[in-house]
């Protein structure tokens, strides 16, 4: 039995379909896996990459904060900023996790560690060229 996703971000609705799992991490509650069946769940979203696992193979997704909500199999993840990893720019976002590490070593504060976290989840939704937490 598979269950219906819903990707959205303000700007669209990036993934609309089936699934056989979803694997999200939650701020507090660490990586959570989704099943047909799962009971109602609510939970705001790390920084971290969203696995969505189904016949066609699995989706990576870059999830830079957000909700997840699960009810009556139906995952619906709430985002101002995701991306599908098959619209990540790789070299763009090498450059950013290398600048902002570069700017840890001088000055770490939280927007620093806020982008090298972003670009090392973009490069690990990619393929894993990047760490999913930093």
């Amino acid at each position: 039995m598979t269950m219906q996703v819903e990707l959205v971000s303000p700007e669209r609705i990036l993934y609309s379909g089936e699934a056989d799992i979803v694997i999200a991490r939650t701020i507090g509650g660490g990586e959570l896996a989704f099943l047909t069946g799962h009971t109602p769940f609510v939970g705001a979203l790390d920084i971290a990459t969203v696995t969505i696992r189904s016949a066609q193979g699995d989706e990576l997704v870059a999830v830079h904060g957000g909700f997840v909500e699960v009810s009556n199999d139906v995952v619906t993840i709430l985002s101002d900023v995701a991306e599908l990893s098959s619209q990540i720019d790789v070299e763009r976002a090498r450059r950013s996790g290398e600048e902002a590490e570069r700017q840890l070593q001088h000055d770490h504060d939280a927007e620093a560690e806020g982008a090298a976290r972003r670009a090392h989840v973009r490069l690990a939704a990619v393929g894993g060229l990047g760490t999913a937490t930093h």
